[in-house]
């Protein structure tokens, strides 16, 4: 319940439902109340949960299109009564399962005061349809096995993809109502539908994308905006993924050295990875490897492209990647052999629709920078590294190829818009964050007149549920959304380096 504001099963929302259109003799967009999803582990906080699904055309611009069933789980404020404005979280990849995320933002105390309205974003998980992609899912789990930037493997991607498609597409889907805009008006309908006057956004990694797209196109209804791990819609691209790359890695390397023992024992990072990197990607590793969570044995090969991907990913940990790269520049890849093996299980729930990724990221990332671009992109970061390894943009190997298999068509110049607006934004980053640099936080930030940037020096990806200062600031800033208190910020150290 939202301390009075709507009541989500009554009335307030069966008035609300007179808002909506005919579509197919029945009005849309609508909320319909069902059971909560049944997830692979038990989630504590969706036993007391609402949930449902919010009801909206596949595309908005097809008014006798077919509909789609949207996923949505209310949680309930840890503290009660809640107070009056719920929070609306936007989930990250793009494709990630937002219920999913429930536990994390339950422990990140997320939900401390407010209800949070958790929806999937259209095609994932539990929506209908769910664009999952076991196709790409398989071959994820082979690639551990290939070289990453051989051409090769480029191809079984774009044919695993291309097979993904025309799956989906014989059911019916059009690949190209999976984008932002439409995500942005899958929101919008939701409050109105559930009746609430207004409420507060907080997305991360694409879901920062959306949350701030959503204050741009559709500010109406928006106390707050609370942005984390930005990805900026007037910026995102393949070529720009370099910066982020080189960004996180080298402050994790710079933390290391401006820590004397840290420094004594692992001196020179950037040097001996560069050196390591070159060395792979001249002469990958193949060994066979059984996971540390025991199992089958996995072929594992680790090439230049590989383990600079290892790290944008923050995989091994942060706390660990100085010693695993001395480990192996002294003839131990262990760390990052067991880690890279970890990569080949397969869930039998996949957290990612792949198809929901691909839709999106070969719309709105792709379109904006060719092969060359991003190759250029990348000798700007790292010069001395091989073409093979820079070619490809960090996180989307291959992306150029697997969209021409995809085949969408781009987005709108709309959606590259600059967001500038005067809600009261919180913006959030990462120090160590190598998939979204901790400067485009700063670029947002600079452009929001009346927002509070904040930079926490050891965490990566996806800040807020992995900060306890972070979780102080943000729930400060909702208190008091024009003066937070930060002071916790300048107390948070660099990364604790193993230095067994």
């Amino acid at each position: 319940m939202f301390a009075g504001r709507v009541l989500v099963f009554g009335s307030a929302l069966a008035a609300a439902l007179l808002l909506g259109a005919a579509h197919g003799g029945q009005t849309v967009p609508r909320f319909e109340a069902s059971a909560c999803p049944r997830t692979p582990e038990p989630i504590a906080a969706l036993k007391s949960a609402r949930c449902g699904f919010l009801i909206v055309p596949e595309t908005r611009t097809n008014a006798n299109g077919r509909t789609i069933r949207l996923a949505v789980a209310i949680v309930r404020a840890r503290n009660q009564p809640a107070k009056p404005d719920p929070i609306a979280f936007m989930a990250g990849g793009p494709g990630e399962a937002a219920i999913l995320d429930i536990p994390f933002l339950v422990e990140g105390g997320i939900n401390r005061d407010r209800d949070v309205v958790v929806l999937d974003q259209r095609g994932t998980l539990y929506d209908v349809p769910d664009l999952n992609c076991p196709e790409l899912d398989q071959f994820y789990s082979k690639q551990v096995g290939l070289v990453y930037d051989a051409p090769s493997t480029g191809k079984v991607q774009a044919d695993a993809a291309a097979a993904c498609r025309n799956r989906l597409v014989k059911q019916g889907v059009d690949l190209s109502a999976y984008n932002t805009i439409e995500n942005e008006a899958d929101f919008v309908d939701l409050r109105k539908v559930l009746g609430i006057r207004q409420w507060d956004v907080y997305g991360y990694s694409y879901g920062s994308n959306l949350a701030l797209s959503l204050i741009r196109d559709h500010p109406e209804g928006i106390r707050t905006a609370i942005v984390d791990s930005i990805l900026p819609p007037d910026h995102v691209s393949l070529p720009w993924t370099w910066n982020g790359a080189h960004e996180g890695i080298t402050t994790i390397f710079n933390d290391c050295a401006s820590q004397p023992k840290c420094n004594k024992k692992y001196p020179n990072l950037l040097s001996t990875f560069g050196q390591l990197v070159k060395r792979l990607e001249a002469h990958p590793l193949v060994r066979n490897v059984v996971p540390e969570q025991g199992g089958t044995t996995v072929k594992v090969v680790l090439d230049g492209g590989t383990i600079l991907n290892m790290l944008v990913a923050n995989r091994p940990k942060p706390s660990e990647v100085p010693r695993a790269i001395v480990e192996m520049a002294n003839g131990n890849p262990r760390r990052f052999l067991e880690t890279r093996a970890a990569a080949a299980e397969i869930s039998a729930v996949p957290e990612q629709a792949q198809g929901m990724t691909q839709s999106i990221a070969c719309r709105e990332f792709e379109p904006y920078g060719s092969p060359a671009e991003i190759l250029s992109a990348g000798k700007k970061e790292f010069p001395d590294y091989p073409d093979s390894v820079l070619i490809n943009a960090p996180q989307l190997p291959f992306e150029h190829e697997l969209c021409q298999a995809w085949n969408v068509p781009a987005g709108t110049a709309a959606q590259r818009v600059q967001v500038r607006s005067t809600i009261p934004t919180l913006v959030v980053s990462g120090a160590i964050d190598a998939k979204t640099g901790a400067r485009w936080g700063r670029a947002v930030a600079d452009a929001l007149p009346n927002s509070t940037f904040v930079l926490i020096k050891d965490v990566g990806h996806w800040v807020i549920v992995r900060s306890p200062c972070a979780q102080q600031v943000f729930q400060s800033f909702l208190a008091s959304p024009r003066s937070p208190t930060t002071s916790c910020v300048a107390g948070v150290k660099g990364i604790e380096f193993d230095l067994k």
